[in-house]
Order: C-alpha cells, then sequence, then structure tokens
C-alpha cells in the first residue's frame, strides 16, 4: 500500500522487455475481495473474482479533495475564515470498454452485471450479518491502486444484435477510497467514531456482538459505552446499536486495556 495522500502506486513498469523485443502487454482489471471480518478498513478478506478490462483504459482520473467550512453571520462585510475539517477520500473514475460484436454472444451483459452487482452486499457478508458490497483494487501492471469501494456504476450500451441483445457497452465507473486513518475520539464528547449499526434481536447479547464483531467478547464495554448503556442485560429486540472500529478500540486503548484484563486474570489463578 502507498503512503502517500491519494494512495496510488506505482512500482517499475510491469514485466521488463528484453532487449530487441517488444513490452509484454499487461491486461489492466479489477480484484475483487471480501470485506474484513473484524471491522479493519485497511486489510481486505478473501480475494475473490477479477473483472478484465478487454481494452486498456485510455485515461484515468484520480481526484482528492479537502473539506473547509465557514460561519456565516449576518452583520459580516466579509466571510468568516475558513476552518479546515479533514480530507476527504481518493477517488478514481475509469472507463471499461466491452464489445462482443464478432462472437455477438451475451458476455457484454454478463459482465456489466458484474460490475453492478459490485454495489450490493456479497453473499457472504449477508449470511454473516454484516452485510457490505466486495472491496476492489484497480491494477495494471505495475500500477495499484488503492483499497475502494465502488461507488458508481454507469453503463452505456450502443450496439445490439438484430434481436435486441446489447454487444457493445462503455462502462463508467468510480471507485472511493476505504481505507485511511483510524478515526480521532471527540474531544468533547468523549464518544468513539461508529464503524457499522448493529440491530438487536431477541437473544443478542453484548459479549455475543462482540464475539461475532471482533472476535473478543470483553470487548462488550466498548459497544456499551459507545451507545451509553448502564445495564447490559436490559436489551430490547429492534434497538439500533452502533459498534466501533477495529482502528478506534486500538486508537482509544480498548485492546491494550482488554490485554492487560487477560493477563492479570491468567496470573491470578
Amino acid at each position: 500500500m502507498s503512503s502517500s495522500p491519494v494512495g496510488f502506486y506505482a512500482a517499475g513498469g510491469g514485466s521488463p522487455a528484453t532487449p530487441g523485443s517488444r513490452p509484454k502487454l499487461e491486461h489492466a482489471y479489477l480484484q475483487l475481495y471480501e470485506p474484513s471480518k473484524d471491522g479493519s478498513l485497511s486489510k481486505p478478506g478473501a480475494p475473490m473474482e477479477r473483472i478484465d478490462f478487454q481494452f486498456n483504459p485510455k485515461e484515468l482520473t484520480l481526484a482528492k479533495s479537502a473539506s473547509w467550512a465557514r460561519q456565516n453571520a449576518k452583520g459580516n462585510k466579509k466571510s468568516s475564515p475558513p476552518q479546515y475539517n479533514g480530507p476527504q477520500p481518493s477517488k478514481l473514475t475509469l472507463e471499461m470498454f466491452f464489445d462482443a460484436s464478432d462472437k455477438q454472444d451475451s458476455s457484454v451483459v454478463k459482465t456489466v452485471e458484474k460490475l453492478f452487482t459490485c454495489c450490493v452486499p456479497t453473499t457472504t457478508s449477508h449470511q454473516q450479518k454484516k452485510e457490505s458490497p466486495p472491496w476492489v483494487m484497480f491494477r495494471w501492471g505495475g500500477l495499484t491502486g488503492f483499497l475502494a469501494y465502488i461507488s458508481a456504476v454507469q453503463a452505456k450500451y450502443s450496439l445490439f444484435t438484430c434481436s435486441g441483445l446489447p454487444i457493445r457497452a462503455t462502462v463508467s465507473v468510480t471507485l472511493e477510497e476505504l481505507a485511511g486513518e483510524a478515526p480521532k475520539q471527540n474531544p468533547t464528547s468523549g464518544g468513539l467514531v461508529p464503524h457499522r449499526v448493529h440491530e438487536l434481536v431477541a437473544g443478542d447479547t453484548l459479549a455475543g456482538i462482540a464475539y461475532v464483531e471482533y472476535g473478543n467478547p470483553n470487548l462488550w464495554r466498548a459497544v456499551a459505552e459507545l451507545n451509553r448503556i448502564d445495564d447490559p442485560m436490559r436489551l430490547r429486540p429492534g434497538q439500533r446499536l452502533m459498534l466501533p472500529t477495529v482502528e478506534t478500540l486500538a486508537t482509544n486503548g480498548q485492546l491494550q486495556a482488554d490485554a492487560r484484563r487477560r493477563e492479570a486474570v491468567d496470573a491470578a489463578r
């Protein structure tokens, strides 16, 4: 992974060519991954399939922006000083062109459908009740993109068979950066920044939720603190709980504190 603010990484120029030979043509592709199981935003889950570019892109649009805010007042003659609120995620926009005019089969439609499914939860994440679309990374030879999710897919069909089957398409895909620095604790509220929301069902316990989310039931205190739960035994079905990320737990010392508690218990035995 790149340590640059943009998150794009280029390592050389792909496969080197031997003297007197032509450079090897390498096709770009999108590598899909299962979302992480522990809530981490820096390491994906198991690799899924990849979506190959039929033709390499002619251009890539990479964008990075910052968030600023101004406090407005009616009596001021000039605008107030801007306040920096942090960076926005990097965005990569690219076009994918697919053509099946020689075979006139359904390959174009099937590939476009794969791209559209990148905006809906994977089967595995749905079964684990942690709904999330696949994570994705753009690769092209020595060029590696940032770990991202696909925020938008737009397909334009421009050629059809006599029976109406689309056999040519131009697809615009937008990737938004997923990984980043852990959110900082709010110094005024002392609250943890949540990663996702869990809706309680009958039989749920904070320890059980912590075990499923983080693999450690002792982290139920972090969930209780974030949701201001005084009595962990009084949970009602339908209640929505905010869950902190693994990075947030580490930043706020929850993981280290839990490790110290386990060491104390082991020493007392």
